[in-house]
């Protein structure tokens, strides 16, 4: 039977001879809300007063502020985060001369990136016409709306014109990021390829086949690193340029004409170390690849498809070293690495311009990031790729979360000690920590955490220490300074697998074998001890001791000969639950139990129990709102609680419902020191709208505190926020155990790791 859904054409797409990808897109662009950007508030609107605070009478005062201190724009309104991204068509991505109005999807995809890769709030604007002056006339004016100026797919040469004097007339940064957004990206990726091949700046041989923007920006910036004039030959489509050429000439090519008898690409490319490719594929062929010098550089970045293909090069030159404008080949060369992290950095300073200082510093930061460790969250991005410093990984790709932490510092440092910045930042490792938090408001959460950790580190416990994850945990805790790792396994293959994936041997990192430790017979007549009156006999102990790691690690932490222990990898969280609980007792007096913290929309919610208890008693629940808001404190929250049900104050009526409502008259008697109330729906809870229906409740403020009423709902709930609802997560944190240990979900990442051991390290200083 044929199905009866089908997917509705997008606007002017008659089905005709259109690609799967061409139909993709056409209806992702139609569907819902047309296009890909919107504009949306930062201020509530609700009221009659926000009205008048937000508009007339009260913005009044905020103007008259401005009219006596125009810096003061960049307080009160959006201005300093804010770019425009202009074009007029004339060169749109490898499509041609389209004009404005066509060329406004790419405008729009720029401020969509802008916003995802550095939070920066961006506004296209499409300029009709390919008058030079009319262009310049018409954004000259806009300094007072805008931070700064991101030119985009204007043609060459008149792009040149354009950005100069827009640089000269307006006291903000103008950028043109097709001719320095590629520049910047290729000059780290060549940073590293000349590392990686033994080569200094100064001395290589330098092609470039292409004099349009990209192309001179890419010289231009080459040069300004080290490269010498004398040894970059340029090539358009009417050959090389050399002194004394006349045909199809300007004052940009003339610039960077050499004396040389090369008049063709394959004549200069011969004996060439570095190769960029601005041009058309098809330009470059295997015999000129051949004809280059040893280990050679090849940057072909034509756009949609390169001029040579890095199997082209492969098969002439198995010692090359290749990068494309494409995402299916190794070293993508994308813009999207620096325009949005470049304007972060000169924002934040209020730089009155983007200088070669600035595009220096994002390259070397650039460069400098593809020789760490990438995270695990990076190589999922990339279909679990291992992505590692080396031929075919010299530049950081697009979704690397430490971009933001980079490249903008580098840039705001540059502008500062370049003179361009008005703004100075003071501190820059809050800046660092700002940015970070920017994209990933977990991270604003964990910092003072991770602060009290760094400032009195300890020994944790790494159980599961074959596993690659925890190995990398293990490095980056100790390369953060967090404390000593201690990693539980056999020493050759902990060994061989850093070896494999690239990491050097890190002295900090304390290895132990289980069944080869001195402390082995006295661990195990210490687990003998708790369970020989459970019927275990003290071979079973010796055999759990040698064989179990997470019995092993426990062990240590109960000795007091390590402080913390983080697991969970290789056991689902309840068989490494229970395997904890033979050797580590409830802290007296308290439950265990498992909350998550949510962080979406920049809010923090913590949520308990979510791990441990099925169905709570009415005493149980109460517990668990006492050490829940004792956490809360702990991470620098001050808990307002809600004991949640489906029923909202006895609407509906049910003996289930009863349970929470006997809760809350437990912490009535308690006399507990947060505000509470229930039982509510988390609807109710979450909405100050909702709450304003129960003006008897004691929350005047959506609770932050979800104790929710048995594992089912618990676990149903967070896991469908966390999949669905895009919130940043946290845990769930194993709460009310005696001695410091986290188990992680079995598919963390490394850095899910180092956190979840930031938080047993936390829980060791309290």
């Amino acid at each position: 039977m044929a199905s009866t859904f089908n997917t509705p054409a997008a606007p002017g797409d008659d089905g005709k001879g259109v690609s799967a990808l061409e139909r993709d897109t056409l209806l992702m662009h139609s569907s819902g809300r047309p296009g890909k950007i919107e504009i949306v508030p930062t201020k509530p609107l609700a009221t009659q007063r926000d009205l008048s605070l937000a508009y007339s009478p009260g913005v009044a005062f905020p103007c008259l502020h401005i009219a006596r201190d125009p810096s003061l724009a960049y307080d009160y309104t959006a201005k300093g985060n804010l770019v425009a991204v202009i074009s007029n068509g004339t060169a749109v991505l490898g499509l041609g001369d389209l004009g404005a109005l066509a060329g406004k999807p790419v405008m729009e995809g720029k401020a969509v990136l802008f916003k995802r890769f550095a939070d920066v709030d961006s506004i296209d604007l499409e300029v009709d016409t390919r008058d030079v002056e009319e262009f310049i006339g018409a954004v000259r004016y806009l300094g007072p709306s805008f931070g700064g100026i991101n030119l985009e797919d204007i043609k060459a040469p008149e792009c040149f014109i354009i950005e100069q004097r827009l640089r000269e007339l307006m006291p903000i940064p103008v950028f043109h990021d097709d001719q320095h957004g590629t520049a910047i990206i290729s000059a780290a990726g060549l940073i590293n390829a000349l590392e990686l091949t033994g080569r200094e700046m100064s001395k290589v041989k330098v092609v470039v086949n292409g004099a349009g923007a990209a192309g001179i920006a890419c010289i231009e910036l080459a040069k300004s690193m080290g490269v010498r004039h004398e040894n970059v030959i340029l090539c358009d489509t009417k050959g090389v340029i050399f002194q004394g050429r006349t045909e199809g000439m300007n004052q940009w090519k003339s610039a960077h004409a050499v004396p040389t008898k090369a008049r063709t690409l394959a004549e200069a490319l011969d004996g060439a170390d570095v190769f960029y490719g601005l041009s058309v594929k098809g330009a470059v062929t295997a015999e000129m690849v051949a004809s280059m010098a040893p280990r050679p550089i090849i940057f072909a970045m034509a756009n949609p498809d390169p001029e040579i293909t890095p199997e082209e090069v492969k098969s002439v030159r198995a010692d090359a070293i290749v990068a494309t404008g494409r995402s299916d080949y190794p070293n993508q060369i994308n813009n999207v690495l620096g325009f949005p992290y470049i304007f972060r950095g000169a924002l934040d300073v209020r730089a009155s311009t983007i200088n070669d200082a600035m595009k220096i510093a994002a390259a070397r930061a650039i460069a400098a990031l593809a020789r760490e460790d990438v995270p695990d969250e990076v190589d999922a991005a990339y279909s679990g790729r291992r992505l590692r410093y080396g031929p075919d990984y010299i530049i950081p790709v697009p979704f690397d979360p430490r971009l933001i932490s980079s490249i903008p510092p580098a840039v705001a440092k540059a502008a500062m000690d370049s003179g361009v910045a008005r703004k100075p930042i003071i501190d820059m490792g809050a800046y660092k920590r700002e940015l970070a938090a920017r994209l990933d408001p977990a991270s604003a959460s964990m910092e003072a955490i991770t602060e009290a950790v760094k400032a009195n580190p300890k020994r944790v416990v790494f159980a599961e220490g074959e596993e690659e994850k925890q190995i990398r945990a293990a490095v980056a805790f100790s390369n953060a300074g967090l404390g000593h790792p201690i990693l539980i396994g056999r020493e050759e293959r902990i060994r061989a697998t850093m070896k494999n994936i690239g990491l050097p041997a890190a002295e900090s990192l304390e290895i132990i074998n289980s069944r080869l430790s001195p402390r082995t017979a006295h661990y195990t007549e210490m687990l003998y001890q708790r369970m020989q009156r459970k019927g275990a006999l003290l071979r079973d102990a010796q055999r759990l001791v040698n064989q179990e790691r997470n019995i092993f690690g426990a062990l240590m932490v109960q000795a007091g000969d390590a402080d913390a222990m983080v697991t969970g990898l290789t056991r689902n969280y309840w068989q490494a639950f229970e395997e904890i609980q033979k050797v580590i007792d409830p802290k007296p007096g308290e439950l265990m139990f498992g909350m998550t913290v949510f962080i979406a929309k920049g809010r923090v919610v913590f949520v308990a129990d979510t791990t441990v208890m099925e169905t709570p008693t009415p005493e149980h629940l109460a517990d668990i709102a006492v050490q829940t808001a004792h956490k809360a404190r702990q991470m620098g929250h001050e808990p307002r609680v809600a004991m949640i049900s489906y029923s909202t104050f006895g609407n509906p009526s049910n003996d289930r419902a009863e349970r929470v409502r006997e809760a809350v008259e437990i912490l009535d008697h308690r006399k507990v020191d947060f505000v509470y109330d229930g039982e509510m729906g988390a609807d109710v809870a979450l909405d100050p709208e909702l709450l304003g229906h129960y003006p008897f409740c004691r929350l005047k403020e959506p609770a932050n505190v979800l104790v929710m009423p048995g594992l089912y709902s618990a676990t149903i709930g967070s896991k469908l926020l966390q999949k669905l609802g895009g919130a940043s997560v946290i845990g769930p944190i194993l709460v009310g155990m005696s001695k410091p240990v986290q188990i992680t979900s079995m598919d963390a990442s490394a850095n899910d790791i180092v956190n979840m051991a930031v938080l047993a390290c936390y829980d060791a200083l309290k």
